[in-house]
């Protein structure tokens, strides 16, 4: 059934690939966020161009569609509390609000697994585990204040439901392995603990997928209603040796530096406190945050999503990753 269905961030990398796939779907799109695409424009797709935080702009945005998948955040490891709450918290208050007055009754957030994450490894957990009762980030934490918005609204003239991809790559990455790379690129990667840490990775595509088949199943008296579901491929790697064979894939320089958590996590809490004293705009290289983020296992139990969504990875790690290449070497 063609549905009209508004995105929010479809511009961006999950975003445009969630837009493309609806159009391949037939459904009528529109587009939500802060920049103007003219790509988008020749893919006929609607443009409504302002903030999420502006409340009049969005309730007029979303009159007229019979869904919403939110995918734009303000995203990173470091910065001001309200520039996170602003746009990611805020924003999907108006849009919630919006749908609701609107009688737009599906709704998809796109959320991410940190908002879980308790500084402790998460090896195989599944969606059970409670939110933490601090983080040392404010992302995770206003992505976590949407994710429970989002879900709270959720009744039967408006269903809803939360996805947690982890660590999205693929073409067109403006973000994950490009930095990655670059910092490898000019000497300034380093290995934080021992590097058996096994992670997961999802590919953009399937991403992208799982969005479109919660869409199909948000419907009156689904488990999909008011649930959360971690998204990956459901195969996690042990992190720095599969960092360390994409350097050599690249001709990369290999990493060189590695120091243990518990010195990269003081080093990060300094740099932290260096960046808010002297009021720096720019990220710190180390955060507490990332700092064990790069050192702990992160992966997690997809049945959840296999059983409910009837999600499986289209790809597995290496096919994945030999989609992806090619782009990386355009950057290289």
């Amino acid at each position: 059934m063609t549905k009209r269905i508004l995105i929010t961030g479809g511009g961006g990398f999950l975003g445009r690939y969630v837009l493309e796939q609806c159009l391949e779907k037939g459904h009528q799109v529109g587009n939500l966020a802060r920049g103007d695409y003219p790509f988008l424009e020749q893919l006929s797709v609607t443009q409504h161009r302002g903030s999420l935080e502006e409340r009049r702009f969005v309730f007029e945005s979303v009159e007229g569609y019979d869904a919403v998948i939110h995918v734009a955040a303000k995203a990173g490891f470091w910065g001001r509390r309200d520039d996170f709450w602003g746009p990611n918290v805020r924003g999907t208050e108006n849009l919630v609000e919006a749908c609701i007055k609107h009688g737009i009754r599906q709704f998809v957030f796109t959320s991410s697994p940190s908002v879980i994450f308790s500084g402790a490894p998460q090896s195989g957990c599944d969606e059970s585990l409670p939110y933490p009762d601090h983080f040392e980030s404010p992302y995770p934490e206003s992505k976590a204040a949407s994710e429970k918005l989002v879900l709270d609204a959720n009744c039967e003239s408006f269903m809803t439901c939360s996805l947690r991809p982890h660590l999205i790559f693929g073409p067109r990455d403006p973000h994950l392995l490009p930095k990655v790379l670059q910092r490898a690129a000019t000497g300034n990667l380093i290995q934080v603990g021992p590097g058996t840490n096994r992670v997961d990775l999802t590919y953009v595509e399937d991403a992208a997928r799982a969005h479109l088949l919660a869409l199909e199943r948000l419907t009156p008296g689904s488990p999909v209603c008011g649930s959360s579901y971690f998204i990956t491929q459901d195969e996690p790697v042990e992190l720095w040796p599969w960092v360390g064979s994409l350097l050599k894939e690249l001709r990369l320089p290999p990493i060189k530096k590695r120091i243990p958590l518990g010195l990269g996590r003081a080093i990060g809490g300094f740099l932290e406190v260096s960046h808010r004293i002297l009021s720096l705009q720019s990220e710190p290289r180390l955060t507490r945050f990332l700092a064990s983020e790069l050192a702990q296992d992160h992966f997690y139990n997809i049945e959840k999503a296999k059983t409910e969504l009837d999600y499986q990875p289209g790809f597995n790690m290496a096919e994945a990753l030999e989609k992806t290449l090619p782009f990386l070497r355009t950057l290289f």
